[in-house]
């Protein structure tokens, strides 16, 4: 009887896995674009909060916060993280919001105006200004109640968006003081401080056309970067009220100092901007 052979099996040689292809790491949207998308988009969740009952608080120290300013702020800090993941964010209500090493470093307050806002005096803004590797690039101011966007990018001029759409805007040709509209604020002085500022401010209205104090330092600063102020100035201010405006001002050819005429910075005590050419005369009143 014949052996039966052995059937030989073949032995399975695994495969090897296929390598995953490591994910690209996500690419930052586009800056100004974006600015202007999450500025109009914290200005409708303004809007929808306007002249309604609102909760609101006293801060330590000074001023009120809003119901609104919390909800501004959230929506604003879930797109910047979301959008620009490599960012440091300061912002009014919840202050430092630490990155190390971060690329951007985004400036913002997410309601300018709280107490004209819960009065229901329409003056306020949405105020956004970005540092790229620690210079100031970009800003964007959003006035919801009138539908007016404001934008400038360093080296590429400035810009107003309305119901008429995009315009380039700049600071106002005025040359004497006398003819010039002027816009200012008074912090939470009390005492002697408010009195040195009701001085000042008395000093400028004797000189210029008119004095405005609206309660909206971004907003005023907007005004003067689209040449509807020709100057402004204002103490005790943060970081937050004058960032965009710093460069929105650059932008569209006009001059930001302190009241001396010295360099002014996001961390200044005080801030005087102008078209310019009337600098010298508004700093020379200030200090008088």
């Amino acid at each position: 009887m014949a052996k039966s052979k052995k059937l030989r099996t073949t032995k399975k040689v695994a495969t090897p896995k296929k390598k995953t292809a490591a994910k690209a790491p996500k690419k930052d949207k586009e800056l100004i674009p974006f600015l202007r998308e999450i500025a109009v988009g914290a200005g409708k969740i303004l809007m929808k909060h306007f002249r309604k009952p609102i909760k609101i608080q006293k801060k330590e120290g000074a001023g009120i916060v809003t119901e609104a300013d919390h909800r501004s702020e959230e929506y604003l800090l879930a797109q910047i993280k979301k959008n620009f993941p490599d960012s440091e964010i300061v912002t009014e209500e919840t202050g430092l919001h630490k990155k190390e090493g971060s690329k951007y470093r985004w400036i913002m307050d997410p309601l300018d105006g709280t107490s004209n806002f819960a009065h229901g005096f329409p003056w306020f803004c949405v105020s956004i200004g970005v540092e790229v590797h620690g210079e100031l690039v970009a800003g964007v101011i959003y006035h919801p109640c009138l539908d007016e966007l404001f934008w400038a990018e360093k080296g590429k001029g400035a810009f107003l968006w309305d119901k008429s759409g995009k315009k380039r805007i700049a600071v106002s040709k005025t040359t004497k003081i006398e003819d010039a509209m002027l816009g200012t604020g008074f912090y939470y002085f009390k005492g002697m401080e408010l009195t040195a500022e009701v001085e000042r401010f008395g000093r400028m209205s004797e000189k210029a056309r008119a004095v405005r104090r609206p309660g909206a330092a971004a907003l005023d600063m907007a005004y003067v970067a689209c040449g509807r102020f020709d100057g402004f100035w204002e103490r005790g201010l943060s970081a937050w009220d004058v960032a965009a405006g710093f460069v929105l001002i650059s932008e569209a050819g006009g001059r930001v100092s302190d009241y001396a005429g010295g360099l002014a910075t996001v961390a200044g005590a005080e801030v005087l901007a102008s078209n310019g050419v009337i600098h010298d005369d508004i700093s020379h009143i200030l200090l008088t």
